[in-house]
């Protein structure tokens, strides 16, 4: 939404994002590489509401995107299977967790070390939760053999994207201002 400012006969514009502070989203999908891509997009479109950056953006698809792609690749190996993608914004902190129903990790710290695999065969790096480590604020894995993986991610998002006036005439991002203007 956009509002106007008038202020000595000039006209400037102010944006105004209102976003929800609660949300949900879930979904299941089959474990094929093809739903990669699916679940990127659909946790992008989930946090547009927050007006995120783009670097909030591919931070969060790229984790996503590994997370989902080891629940397909180590989980369910060459079987089918259904991995469940879930999204909650609760204030400004998104979590996301991915739940495969797969083999499940024998060593999660082992599995966690850079450039661990267990598909050297497949010259897989070994750097999928690495990048979710790094690209998200928390990483939590929940696994054993037989049961499966859970990943649960969080990330704060940033501040409401509202544009206003502070006394000196400056333009700051609300929240962000030194003084809590």
């Amino acid at each position: 939404m956009k509002l106007n400012e008038y202020s000595e006969g000039e006209e400037k514009e102010m944006s105004v994002h209102k976003r929800p502070l609660n949300n949900n989203m879930r979904m299941e999908f089959d474990s094929v590489s093809e739903n990669v891509a699916l679940a990127r997009m659909a946790v992008s479109g989930f946090i547009l509401p927050f007006d995120p950056t783009m670097d909030e953006i591919n931070d969060i698809k790229t984790a996503v995107s590994e997370a989902v792609t080891n629940a397909i690749i180590h989980g369910y190996e060459k079987f089918k299977g259904t991995v469940c993608l879930k999204c909650e914004l609760k204030n400004d902190l998104l979590v996301v967790t991915v739940k495969d129903n797969g083999k499940g990790i024998e060593n999660v710290e082992k599995a966690m070390e850079p450039m661990f695999t267990t598909k050297t065969e497949e010259d897989r790096a070994g750097m999928g939760f690495m990048f979710m480590n790094v690209f998200m604020d928390s990483l939590n894995v929940q696994s054993a053999p037989g049961f499966g993986t859970t990943v649960i991610m969080t990330k704060k998002m940033g501040i409401t994207k509202q544009d206003v006036r502070c006394e000196c005439g400056n333009t700051e991002t609300e929240g962000t201002h030194p003084f809590g203007r």
